[in-house]
């Protein structure tokens, strides 16, 4: 590396890392002010907040590096070029585009390592920020009972203190129990003071009462001649209650398989398998509208068949196939596993066998078992053996006992044939008559036209639901092919931000905090906009994932290339003059024009 790559990535270094720290901090703060409510307040340790900090920096971190890649840019070459540092590095025969090559260098290995970040890093610190995350909402806010307010912090009981006296000693204490479940104030203890402390590690919480009556109440049985309710009213000098705060006021954490289906927890090789399973739901879908329009209509499919697409067709066929084969591999793998049950007890079942005690007692056994009688098996069976005669049906045997009791006729008419006459004559005008008034008489046509109408509506149902499914899982695709684009395209903005970053400050010249930090958020708010907007038009379905990832880069980078040139030009893009030469080059061009026509 020559002196000059090590004068500009040195002048580089320093700044990036400022900015970069300053705008995670700035980020990490707008992100902790939308969970303030939440998250603070509930009696947590440091370490929990630290470590909760700790995720969100990490997650944040992709937004915040094309931001500091321009901002550090703009400051560097805005301070090479305010101390004309830049003009000695030129008139020295040195290119822009030389000069900006060690930069360039270091934002490009950046974006690698920043993709990097976003598919394995990333993932796996937002599973763990949305499992602490959500821990944390759920746990109850901290035991905090304040004077004169209904306390109703501890499940089934809600306390009010008139006056607080030092850290635990309270006075003039009303409290409310509703552990047993029912509805109404029937359980109501007063005190004139008391004391509430923790112990065993702030796992417990003793509530002693003094001075203090309970009135309790028992539920009324519903009924015109019920008896009084039991009322019970017990004084006391000293009440201890003990609350047990393990399971309310303690983090208890969730298991991070829960947001096993979350797509921001996913790396590309995951999303691809989610992209995958939810094409096959559409596939399915799609599948089976064909399949229920076909029984709706089972008049007009009777000679034809709703077939569906070649692609929807081919598509079935391979989830198919692949379903077959997990199944079989599922199988072979638990006869496998039986195989080997199988030969385990063989084995131990031989060693029986083969014991030299076994041996011994042979003949023991073996008189054991001839000495009782062998099992007589003849070669024909019985006739009242049900096992082996085949019983008549039920069907049978009543229709011959029905037969039975009738006379004989009755087996003659049984016996009768059915002949069947097929016409060739057309119908006559008299036949004709007596089908048309059928038809008319008994509502043919008004019970046709019903049905018809009950068909098409249940079809229109059936369509709008699988309708709203379809788009649903459509969706779906489409925000895990965001989640997936979004891993390059975060990437690449930290080298487009560099395109626009490092010319317009070789074309400003200004260094500090002043100029480039205005131009700075002025180009990262536009870059988050466009961002937003074709996200949006992604999962709307208005424009392809792909090209709505990639909107907001395509948009700037033509940005970036317009400034490397102008800089390559020493263009004066910000001062008046430059401006004023164009106006007064358009207004020649006017009268030009104007003179030609006269």
């Amino acid at each position: 590396m020559k002196k000059l790559d090590k004068l500009i990535l040195g002048s580089f270094l320093g700044p990036f890392l400022l900015t970069f720290i300053v705008v995670d901090f700035i980020l990490l703060t707008v992100n902790m002010l939308k969970y303030f409510d939440e998250i603070f307040g509930k009696g947590l340790s440091f370490w929990i907040y630290m470590e909760l900090i700790g995720y969100f920096v990490i997650s944040i971190s992709p937004m915040a590096l094309p931001l500091a890649v321009l901002l550090s840019s703009l400051m560097t070459f805005g301070n090479l070029g305010e101390h004309f540092e830049l003009t000695a590095i030129k008139s020295s025969g040195i290119s822009l585009l030389r000069a900006l090559r060690p930069i360039g260098v270091f934002v490009i290995i950046l974006a690698f390592g920043a993709y990097l970040s976003n598919n394995f890093l990333v993932p796996k610190v937002n599973l763990k920020t949305f499992s602490l995350l959500y821990d944390i909402r759920m746990k109850s806010p901290a035991l905090d009972i304040k004077a004169g307010v209904f306390y109703s912090g501890i499940p089934g009981y809600s306390i009010k203190v008139n006056e607080k006296v030092g850290e635990f000693g309270l006075k003039d204490i009303l409290i409310y129990d509703h552990t047993d479940g029912r509805t109404g104030n029937l359980n109501v203890t007063l005190a004139d003071s008391g004391r509430m402390e923790p112990f065993f590690n702030e796992n417990y919480m003793k509530l002693s009462l003094y001075q203090g009556q309970n009135y309790k109440e028992s539920k009324p049985t519903k009924g015109i001649l019920e008896k009084p309710v039991e009322f019970d009213r017990i004084s006391f000098d000293t009440n201890e209650i003990v609350f047990d705060l393990n399971n309310t006021f303690k983090l208890n954490r969730t298991a991070e398989d829960a947001w096993s289906t979350n797509r921001s927890i996913k790396n590309i090789s995951q999303i691809k398998v989610g992209l995958d399973s939810i094409g096959t739901l559409v596939n399915e879908q799609l599948y089976r509208n064909y399949l229920d329009a076909e029984s709706i209509y089972p008049f007009f499919t009777k000679d034809r068949k709703f077939k569906p697409s070649k692609k929807i067709v081919e598509r079935k066929a391979l989830d198919d196939s692949i379903r077959i084969e997990k199944t079989n591999r599922e199988h072979a793998q638990s006869d496998s596993v039986e195989q080997s049950k199988n030969l385990a007890l063989k084995d131990t079942s031989s060693i029986l066998v083969d014991k030299p005690e076994s041996r011994k007692l042979g003949g023991a056994s073996d008189s054991l078992i001839t000495d009782k009688k062998p099992l007589a098996v003849t070669k024909k069976a019985p006739s009242t053996d049900s096992l082996f005669v085949q019983p008549k049906s039920r069907d049978l045997e009543k229709s011959e006992n029905k037969i039975a009791r009738l006379d004989t006729n009755a087996k003659a008419n049984i016996k009768e044939e059915v002949i069947k006459i097929t016409r060739t004559a057309p119908l006559t005008d008299k036949e004709r008559v007596q089908i048309d008034s059928l038809v008319e008489h008994r509502s043919y046509e008004k019970n046709a036209i019903t049905m018809a109408l009950n068909n098409s509506r249940n079809l229109k149902n059936s369509f709008n639901v699988k309708m709203s499914q379809i788009d649903n899982y459509e969706r779906e695709y489409r925000r895990y092919q965001i989640s997936w684009y979004q891993k390059y395209t975060q990437a690449f903005a930290c080298f487009a931000m560099f395109l626009i970053g490092a010319p317009l400050g070789a074309i400003i010249k200004k260094g500090g905090l002043g100029m480039p930090v205005l131009i700075s958020i002025i180009f990262f708010i536009v870059y988050y906009m466009l961002t937003i907007t074709g996200e949006k038009w992604a999962k709307e379905g208005i424009a392809d994932p792909l090209f709505g990832t990639w909107f907001s880069n395509l948009c700037l980078l033509p940005f970036g290339l317009f400034f490397v040139r102008q800089a390559r030009k020493d263009a004066r893009l910000f001062e008046p003059d430059f401006y004023l030469a164009i106006w007064k080059s358009i207004m020649k061009h006017f009268k030009v024009l104007g003179s030609k026509a006269h």
